[in-house]
């Protein structure tokens, strides 16, 4: 159980404890906290007073003794009461009577928690500056005599450059940059404590110092790095590793410092002749002549330079090989940060970031490192004119169709997406035809991938791409499923629990339906159809209908698709338009047997249908042999209950010549005599054993539209009103067979009637189900003759209001 589940259940008993029963508790903590060493029943009790405090809602505040005394714990041996004594002090800011302050004197007893309670103590701008003014002091005033703790500085300065780096002002950059450079740069090269093993034969000469390695065992002749190995560090060494740790946060942030009349680079570039500060940042000579700002970006321009030396070389350990490879994702990242702010640093840079390509593209295991390459070729490759098709081969390519399985390259590759949504659709054309691969990660790991995609989706549908997206996303749970046989056709032969083989790992494996599959499995769009054979893959893949990877997927589509018609509306023309509503038409039969998952992406359907026919009505007209089809099989009653209420509500609205010119009453005839055809079939017999029977929706709406039709084609009323008496006179006599329900049964009579009614006067039947488009949409607004009747029944219903 969590802490949070744990909170959960016992918060009425944590609020309402009673204040004597919180005393004693109160005192008993005392006597724990007075001895020397601190067992199980000390760390417990602590635990629970941090839980009473943050059960209740209130601010409680602590006796002095006991408060002294957590504050006392904060510099304690044991980290897990550190850390509890500084979440319970947290709880009760602010501290009454005992203020936690910080200087250069008690530097030995700054630590993480230490300074979390300081942070969440500090009640302004001001007192954070001022706690960052005496941290860079400790720094500064370094004593030669006695070990300092520093270790615990950067970090704490890291955290507020994340939280608030609006705290930190222009003097504490300069100080910090400068400390980097030095950290970086001019670490000691010689091993800390531990140079000697000791011994018999240990003298002056064995104690002499010993050079840093390399990670594959040589002498490192070059300054110190992280990737620099002995068997003890030193305190500058420690300061190397925690400020390349750091660097990159610090170059992204600290461009925003001191926004006001002071600007970054002003009085640092005031010391020295812009003509030659550029010299001498483009030649890397006299750098001690550069601001600390450019200075700092020089030394770590040098600092990954040989970071990204030092990978080539053959680590011995396993975990050092995994270190090399992190080290060059932020070596290569950091680069990136120095040539956006320094665009003379590209032309220094890019051969080595093209040679690291090259070295390492064939190897998937450094597909990490690749990502940060690309970002660098993103944004500065068309300043270096290079050539970047062979990245995005390997990104948008290899990467998806090799790597999908992989969750982390996944998090990383659709975050770089997301960071560079702008970039890429403007300058990589690869991008856009990219979706069926990358929705490889969507199809295998569904919950993890969503809401990446629910933001990237929108950047996908284009003109050109969003039928076969369209068809794509509707396919998406057969992805998964071939996904999963890819993954498992790649070991032994499988079978499931039952011990019987999987059918669809053989239909995988055959070269009759290779072609399916491989369509699926595609690397970009443009590749072609599979509609006429997507009946024989469902064949195929019908016993995946059970696999959580296949049911998870498919729980995401319906989502997607309401994210594609969303910005499908806002970019298609007429011509796209009426391809989607085909398209819905035809894929209303053609999904992956999961019922829940046809009758969500059915809903999803019916709902834009809907939308695209009223923004462009003559959609209906365009469409009207597939709408009619649709409308006219009798069997898309009972399996597409939803879809089908929309078309012929659709059908009934919108074939009209007030919509359509082209409309004419031929084609009003042939939509109502299919119409008409559907409705007698389903209330003239009973339903088949077994089967439903149709929804009283269905049947109002056949209704409805029969009389919308025959209003507009006076033709067809006296059809209508026959039909109409014949269905009143047999719903009076009593239940009916396709119709168990008595109360549908009343509201199918009733609605009948009502048309029935209306179908007597022509002109007026016509007037009410047909209206005219300015009783639609009025525009009372313009006219004010006709807004004469509106503010008299706005007056009137002032005047009786209460």
């Amino acid at each position: 159980m969590t802490i949070m589940a744990y909170i959960y259940m016992h918060m009425r008993e944590f609020r309402d404890i009673q204040e004597s029963e919180l005393q004693k508790f109160y005192s008993r903590l005392v006597k724990l906290l007075q001895g020397k060493e601190f067992g199980h029943e000390t760390v417990d009790s602590l635990q629970r007073l941090h839980l009473i405090l943050f059960a209740t809602k209130y601010t409680r505040k602590l006796p002095s003794e006991l408060q002294k005394r957590l504050l006392a714990l904060l510099s304690a041996s044991a980290e897990p009461v550190q850390l509890l004594s500084s979440a319970v002090l947290r709880e009760t800011l602010p501290l009454s009577g005992h203020n936690l302050s910080y200087n250069q004197d008690n530097v030995a007893q700054l630590n993480s928690h230490v300074a979390a309670l300081l942070l969440s103590q500090a009640g302004s701008r001001a007192e954070l500056s001022s706690f960052c003014t005496q941290l860079l002091r400790s720094l500064e005033s370094r004593q030669s005599e006695g070990p300092a703790h520093f270790t615990h500085i950067l970090p704490i300065l890291n955290t507020i450059l994340t939280h608030s780096p609006e705290c930190l002002t222009e003097d504490h950059v300069t100080l910090l940059s400068k400390k980097l450079v030095d950290w970086l740069r001019y670490a000691s090269t010689t091993q800390g404590g531990g140079g000697s093993s000791g011994g018999f034969f240990t003298g002056a000469r064995s104690r002499q110092p010993v050079p840093i390695a390399e990670l594959d065992g040589t002498v490192s002749g070059d300054f110190f790095t992280v990737l620099c190995v002995g068997q003890g560090f030193t305190e500058d060494q420690w300061m190397n590793v925690y400020s390349f740790s750091m660097l990159r946060h610090w170059l992204l942030t600290y461009q925003s410092v001191s926004t006001g009349s002071i600007t970054a680079d002003t009085d640092d570039r005031s010391e020295v002749d812009g003509s030659v500060v550029s010299i001498v940042s483009a030649t890397s000579s006299s750098s001690r002549l550069l601001p600390p700002k450019e200075r700092l970006r020089e030394k770590a321009f040098q600092y990954c330079q040989r970071l990204i030396e030092q990978s080539d070389r053959k680590a011995h350990k396993r975990t050092d090989a995994e270190l090399q490879k992190a080290c060059l994702v932020e070596a290569v990242y950091i680069l990136d940060c120095v040539c956006v702010e320094d665009a003379s640093l590209v032309y220094r840079t890019f051969p080595c970031i093209k040679a690291l390509f090259g070295r390492l593209s064939s190897d998937l295991a450094f597909a990490r490192v690749m990502l940060p390459i690309a970002q660098f070729y993103l944004n500065h490759g068309e300043m270096a004119a290079v050539d970047c098709e062979s990245v995005w081969k390997l990104v948008f390519g290899r990467f998806p169709a090799e790597l999908f399985n992989c969750p982390f390259l996944a998090h990383e590759l659709l975050r770089f997406l997301r960071m560079n949504l702008e970039s890429l659709q403007l300058r990589v054309p690869q991008y856009t035809r990219a979706f069926p691969n990358l929705l490889k990660f969507l199809a295998w790991d569904s919950p993890a991938v969503v809401d990446d995609f629910v933001d990237l989706l929108p950047s996908m549908v284009t003109t050109g791409t969003a039928l076969e997206l369209l068809h794509t996303l509707l396919d998406l749970p057969c992805l998964s499923a071939t996904l999963v046989l890819q993954h498992r056709s790649t070991c032994l032969p499988i079978s499931d629990p039952g011990g019987r083989s999987l059918l669809s790992l053989d239909a995988f494996r055959s070269p009759a339906d290779r072609g399916l599959f491989l369509f699926l499995l595609r690397d970009e769009a443009g590749s072609g159809e599979t509609m006429d054979r997507l009946s024989t893959l469902h064949e195929r893949l019908a016993e995946a209908a059970d696999w959580p990877r296949v049911v998870q997927c498919a729980q995401t589509v319906p989502v997607l698709l309401h994210i594609f018609f969303n910005t499908a509306i806002k970019i298609a023309d007429e011509k796209l338009l009426s391809d989607l509503i085909f398209v819905m038409l035809e894929r209303s039969s053609l999904l992956l047997s999961l019922p829940t998952y046809v009758k969500e992406v059915h809903r999803v359907f019916s709902c834009h249908l809907l939308r695209l026919c009223k923004l462009q009505p003559s959609l209906v007209v365009d469409q009207s042999h597939e709408l009619l089809e649709f409308a006219g099989t009798t069997a898309n009653v009972y399996n597409k209950e939803e879809m089908y209420t929309h078309v012929v509500w659709v059908l009934g609205e919108f074939l009209s010549a007030s919509c359509d010119s082209r409309c004419s009453v031929r084609l009003i005839t042939s939509c109502f005599e299919a119409l008409e055809a559907v409705l007698f079939e389903i209330t003239s017999s009973a339903p088949l054993p077994g089967s439903p029977c149709p929804a009283p929706r269905v049947v109002t709406t056949l209704m409805s539209a029969l009389a919308k039709l025959a209003s507009r084609s006076h033709d067809l009323i006296p059809r209508v009103s026959l039909f109409l008496s014949k269905l009143r006179s047999v719903t009076r006599g009593g239940s009916v067979a396709w119709c168990s329900d008595e109360e549908d049964l009343v509201a199918i009579e009733t609605r009948g009637e009502e048309l029935w009614s209306l179908l007597k006067t022509p002109g007026v039947a016509q007037s009410v189900l047909t209206p005219s488009p300015h009783v639609t949409t009025p525009q009372w607004h313009r006219d004010t003759n006709v807004s004469m009747p509106l503010q008299l029944r706005a007056l009137t219903s002032l005047t009786h209001s209460q």
